[in-house]
């Protein structure tokens, strides 16, 4: 039932929604405190490529 294909889906799945909350709270913060706009697209760039990291790792580690 639970296959290496349906773990990876889930990886990509969840990489997905936590990259959609990051970016709805970056936009959220920038809206709220404009001057910080440029640390807020830093801080956003580098968790966004943590999480695709972690899906990627995740990926890899199953080996079809």
């Amino acid at each position: 039932m639970f296959t290496k294909a349906f773990a990876v889906a889930l990886a990509a799945l969840g990489g997905g929604i936590g990259i959609g909350i990051l970016g709805a709270k970056a936009a959220e913060a920038t809206g709220r405190n404009p001057g910080a706009a440029t640390p807020i697209l830093v801080i956003s760039i580098i968790l966004a490529a943590l999480i695709e990291g972690i899906f990627i790792l995740s990926a890899f580690a199953v080996g079809f």
